[in-house]
């Protein structure tokens, strides 16, 4: 579910409902602020004071969880060496001689690298021969330079390393680029998908359409089938997770908001060691909605509670759904929907096989919630079941029903069916999965319950 910009929910509600801290005073009905409910801008904003308040007192309920970042080493340096080789080789098996990324996922992926977008390019090269350069705005090279180059004080070079071809304002990207593939005898280049059109166009105009081509096969077999590190690095994310959600759900209480919730779910998983922490808490009929629909309700007994949360650990991310009824008993409707939509990801599960194209493992969660009564097609279950993660919360490939691609060990998704009645409550539950020689494994510990989001 494309979601990340969607859930950072506003900072201007109260947990005084649920942490006992009426003193604060803020009011917990205020309506969350979200895509499509977006805050006023004429309205008073968050007090200072009073957030540092309702986050001391969250802070203070999670005292007894600590921070596991430790617990697994980030990406070294040699690691990132090895990803440009591995790169290179893909590019001699490929129609490409190099491929160019900008700031973001697969620069990071590649060099540990990270630079913002901004109107002015400036990106990773990699050529078949396994060069790494840099194109650079020529005023921005010094800065550049900086963390290229970047050493540890003994004269160890710590930075990814690899020669800044620069451009100038008057003659744009494009030109200095094509000189220096001409200087490499480069003649075509991928670029990643997530370049901006604006710059593949460019090129394309530069040295032409046929000589400028979109990597996406190469990038999902550089990225998409993760080593024994990343698999370590996604499994222990995505366990802290799920021990936050299960942390924050023993103080849930009618009467909190979404945002009340959100909260909570940031601040266990903060204090487990997560970074870029994001939560969508829905309750009620706004658990129908897969995005979230009408904010500002306080959850009552007997309904039920959607959370999809994650956060990062040395830039790889978790992603996990849980729904349950926290309190009151569990209607009997919730309890039938709930058990389905469990057996519909456990289907999923089942028919994970490498070498089968992705769309049959949609298909198999999908067929069985049909087959209980709620179709036909993506009536009630009505997004895919699944994206690719890693560095990326959302990338390639996905389980969708039209995906062709063929899975491979080391290949991870989200696997997350749901069901959604509008007017009454939706179920979603996901995990992350990999793709194994033999079938497939999940990370972390299935829900059992709609009684509580982790095993009981």
């Amino acid at each position: 579910m494309e979601r990340r910009q969607f859930l950072r929910m506003s900072a201007g509600t109260s947990l005084a409902t649920g942490l006992g801290l009426a003193t604060v005073g803020l009011d917990s009905c205020a309506p969350e602020s979200s895509e499509a409910n977006p805050p006023n801008p004429m309205s008073t904003p968050p007090d200072p004071k009073r957030e540092a308040d309702l986050d001391a007192a969250a802070d203070e309920l999670f005292s007894h969880l600590s921070n596991q970042s430790t617990s697994v080493e980030p990406i070294q340096r040699h690691e990132y060496q090895a990803r440009v080789a591995r790169l290179a080789g893909l590019l001699k098996e490929s129609p490409y001689d190099a491929m160019v990324a900008e700031g973001g996922a697969t620069m990071r992926y590649l060099t540990g690298m990270t630079w913002g977008h901004s109107e002015r390019l400036f990106a990773l090269i990699i050529t078949a021969d396994g060069e790494q350069f840099w194109l650079c705005p020529h005023f921005e090279a010094d800065r550049a330079r900086l963390k290229i180059e970047a050493n540890n004080g003994n004269g160890d070079l710590v930075g990814p390393g690899g020669q800044i071809v620069t451009w100038h304002e008057n003659e744009y990207p494009f030109a200095p680029l094509a000189a220096a593939m001409g200087e490499r005898n480069v003649d075509r280049i991928a670029v990643e998908p997530s370049l901006r059109h604006r710059f593949a166009h460019g090129f394309a105009e530069e040295m032409g359409a046929y000589r400028v081509g979109i990597g996406l096969d190469l990038l999902v077999e550089l990225r998409g089938r993760k080593d024994v590190h990343e698999l370590q690095l996604l499994r222990r994310v995505n366990e802290l997770t799920q021990q936050g959600i299960a942390a924050a759900a023993e103080h849930i209480k009618p009467g909190m908001t979404g945002a009340d919730i959100s909260r909570l779910m940031r601040q266990a998983q903060s204090k487990l060691g997560l970074t870029g922490i994001w939560d969508l808490s829905l309750i009620g009929e706004a658990s129908a909605y897969p995005h979230g629909g009408s904010a500002g309700h306080k959850l009552r007994s007997g309904e039920v509670l959607l959370v999809d949360t994650g956060g990062t650990l040395h830039g790889y991310q978790s992603d996990n759904t849980r729904s349950w009824v926290p309190d009151g008993a569990i209607p009997d409707k919730v309890n039938l929907v709930w058990n389905i939509v469990r057996d519909a990801q456990k289907a999923a599960f089942d028919a994970i096989r490498p070498g089968d194209q992705c769309h049959v493992v949609d298909r198999a969660a999908r067929e069985l919630i049909v087959a209980k009564g709620f179709g036909p097609g993506h009536e009630f279950f009505s997004h895919r079941l699944g994206h690719g993660i890693g560095t990326e919360g959302h990338e390639d490939p996905y389980f969708d029903g039209g995906s062709k691609v063929q899975m491979a060990s080391g290949m991870t998704f989200s696997n997350e069916p749901g069901i959604y009645i509008l007017g009454e409550f939706g179920i979603r539950i996901e995990d992350v999965v990999v793709v194994t020689d033999e079938g497939s494994d999940h990370f972390g510990e299935w829900q059992t319950s709609p009684r509580f989001p982790g095993p009981e």
